[in-house]
């Protein structure tokens, strides 16, 4: 009997014990799951609802079979659930200062500020912190950032900021989406970062936002979903520390890509009319099953046309692919 490994992920006794039975038994039927587990029958029926909407558990082959996915795929999957979830967590310990006033609205005393957080309001004021705190890093700037794209008015701030500091000598590492990879002012941006030293890497899908300066500060939206225009601003060690470990969580699961400049000689692709939509379909969707239902073909043929294209451009990784794609004007 395995212990609760994946208790860690948010995984219960009974969904590790259903998962790795279908693990080891792929293809089964659910009948007699209970007596076969000896579990509760209502906690086997909720485990395996719940795998289910998780996407730990699917119709096998066969009608009424079940197949467990791959562990690599599920814990990906978990790790990603968790880790919003530890976002979400950080993001109302953080914003308890509301409490803190109705608690000394009781005593009739004025709120105190919390300590070691301070809320920033509008563009302006985040990005004057924002050069301030990259001005005095001496270590490192680490920054995941899911909706990178440079706008026009603020390339030339961001872009002076980060070749300041590297100038320096502070490292820099940023993980980014591939959507950002597909915009032309970031994509140059970030090429000439990686020539200047930086690091950056790209991930599939990303909602966290945050930026941490020497583990000793970070900054954070303070509603990632709705609003940019307010942040936080965190300086509690404790805090600091469970925000610099999420970004190396998202570091861990990105893909590393190299972003040298390549010669853009090759200006006229030698690609099908189908294959050059596969290409600018893998730089803007984010699944296989959306791009393959634009492109009017099956997911094996537009994984196809993707392999054929990753070929071509001469790319390990499809952020690579994309990224070598545009600097040679394919796109």
């Amino acid at each position: 009997m395995h212990a609760n490994e994946l208790a860690d992920f948010g995984v219960s006794p009974t969904e590790e014990a259903v998962y790795r039975h279908f693990l080891r038994h792929p293809g089964t039927t659910r009948e007699g799951l209970p007596l076969v587990l000896d579990a509760d029958p209502e906690a086997v029926r909720l485990a395996l609802d719940r795998l289910t909407r998780l996407g730990l558990l699917r119709p096998g082959e066969l009608p009424g079979c079940t197949t467990a996915a791959d562990p690599e795929i599920a814990l990906a999957r978990l790790s990603e659930l968790r880790l919003r979830d530890m976002y979400q967590e950080i993001q109302r310990i953080t914003q308890y200062r509301h409490v803190l006033d109705t608690l000394r609205a009781e005593t009739a005393r004025r709120a105190a500020p919390a300590q070691g957080i301070e809320q920033l309001d509008g563009g302006s004021a985040i990005h004057d912190r924002m050069d301030d705190l990259a001005f005095f890093a001496r270590e490192e700037i680490v920054s995941a950032e899911p909706r990178a794209r440079l706008s026009p008015e603020g390339s030339a701030g961001v872009r002076a900021r980060d070749f300041r500091a590297l100038r320096r000598g502070v490292r820099r590492r940023m993980v980014v989406t591939g959507t950002a990879l597909a915009h032309e002012p970031t994509a140059a941006y970030l090429g000439e970062l990686v020539r200047r030293g930086a690091r950056v890497r790209v991930a599939a899908e990303m909602s966290d936002h945050v930026v941490v300066y020497d583990r000793r500060a970070a900054l954070m939206p303070l509603d990632p979903r709705r609003d940019t225009s307010r942040a936080l601003l965190v300086r509690d060690g404790v805090l600091v520390a469970s925000l610099a470990g999420l970004f190396e969580r998202i570091w861990e699961q990105a893909d590393d890509v190299s972003l040298a400049v390549r010669p853009p000689a090759d200006r006229r692709p030698d690609l099908s009319g189908a294959e050059l939509r596969v290409l600018r379909l893998m730089c803007t969707v984010g699944k296989d099953e959306t791009g393959a239902r634009d492109l009017g073909v099956s997911v094996r043929t537009y994984r196809r046309h993707i392999a054929d294209v990753m070929r071509m451009l001469g790319a390990s990784t499809r952020a690579q692919a994309a990224l070598l794609a545009r600097e040679r004007g394919w796109i």
